[in-house]
């Protein structure tokens, strides 16, 4: 756990009034994005960003502030490395670069059944492709009518824009979204004991290519809201030996005296590669428990990111490893940002690793300015 630290700014991102494009160097488009960014990214961070983009010929123009800004933001990111980036210092992602990227095919990835699934409340992507909703309080993006769910989706998509610690997984995800999965709980509405189960099955290309999807997901709880997500990655139809990148982003808002109870299982194929971000924002008086158990992939990073942004708050955090296999590796890298007084918080973290497999954690706390003077 690394020690606390006093405050960071950063300035805000100013978002072009269109969505900026992709093109190879040498295009009179990348020069111009060139000159609002101090370098230009390499080959492959441009390469697939420019796939992902192509591949999204529609989509809600909720999210084009949060695309823009991830477009301008791989312009100057390079591919991480143990030696170039501290966040990848223990962590090798050498994996994603040995094979070849592919994306999913929509018609496909439609025409598969969704699997059943004990809860009234559920979601299914596949492939990152969102194929079914189910419940009264979800819905996709695209098919939120006018009203204050859809201005409440809307102003979380743009505040996204401009999240500060996000990575290349990040902006990957939000230029590959075709659509958003939201699960909007009204004020002082209780589903604990209605779960929205939210499933994410993969399939791998058998073309020699790696598969990647981009599925993302929004939680707002309400004021006084109570909610409890069941999120479950897995894969299908390759008894173990697909090979694909899921990339997911998971958003969830918990607003004041309002509780998020949430479980995350991952299982994927033991030749996949699964980088996540779950992005939490704890506002006063609200509760956030998380439990994660990991079994699968070749390559797991998972991101977890929670806001303080108000006091008393409670966060408490939960997460079990299972490295059965040689040479897998799993990264859970934690980030607790507290800016107000009286916030608890606990966190426990267990691994188990096989012989040559490598577990990774780093969790850290940052006690900022304006938490320690209150206290004082």
């Amino acid at each position: 756990m690394s020690s606390p630290c006093a405050a960071t700014c950063s300035t805000s991102l100013r978002l072009p009034p269109t969505i900026l494009r992709f093109r190879r160097p040498g295009a009179l488009a990348s020069v111009r994005a060139a000159r609002s960014a101090p370098a230009v990214s390499d080959d492959l961070v441009l390469r697939i960003a420019e796939q992902l983009e192509d591949s999204v010929a529609e989509s809600s123009p909720l999210l084009d502030p949060l695309r823009s800004a991830s477009a301008l933001s791989l312009i100057s990111t390079r591919w991480p490395t143990r030696r170039s980036n501290e966040a990848f210092r223990f962590t090798d992602i050498s994996y994603l670069r040995s094979l070849p990227i592919s994306l999913p095919s929509q018609a496909l990835a439609l025409a598969l059944a969704a699997p059943s699934s004990p809860y009234p409340s559920c979601i299914h992507f596949s492939d990152g492709v969102l194929t079914s909703t189910s419940g009264v309080h979800v819905s996709a993006l695209a098919d939120l009518p006018p009203g204050p769910a859809r201005d409440r989706a809307a102003a979380a998509l743009a505040a996204s824009a401009e999240f500060a610690d996000k990575d290349l997984f990040y902006d990957f995800n939000a230029i590959g979204a075709k659509d958003v999965a939201v699960v909007h709980v009204p004020e002082g509405v209780s589903m604990a004991d209605d779960p929205v189960h939210i499933m994410f099955s993969y399939s791998g290309s058998g073309d020699g290519s790696m598969v990647m999807s981009n599925p993302r997901v929004l939680v707002l709880a309400e004021k006084g809201a109570e909610v409890a997500i069941v999120e479950e990655h897995f894969e299908v139809g390759q008894e173990g030996g697909g090979c694909y990148w899921a990339n997911p982003v998971m958003e969830i808002i918990v607003e004041e005296n309002a509780k998020v109870v949430h479980s995350y299982v991952q299982r994927q194929s033991f030749e996949a590669a699964h980088t996540k971000w779950t992005v939490i924002q704890q506002s006063k008086s609200s509760k956030y428990e998380f439990v994660e158990v990991s079994i699968g992939a070749r390559l797991n990073r998972h991101n977890l990111h929670i806001q303080q942004l108000g006091p008393e708050t409670d966060t408490q955090l939960s997460a079990f490893h299972f490295l059965s296999q040689n040479k897998q590796i799993h990264d859970l890298h934690s980030k607790l940002i507290l800016d107000h007084p009286r916030g608890l918080s606990n966190q426990l973290h267990k691994c188990i690793a096989s012989s040559t497999g490598n577990a990774i954690f780093d969790g850290n706390i940052k006690v900022n300015r304006y938490f320690v003077r209150l206290l004082q």
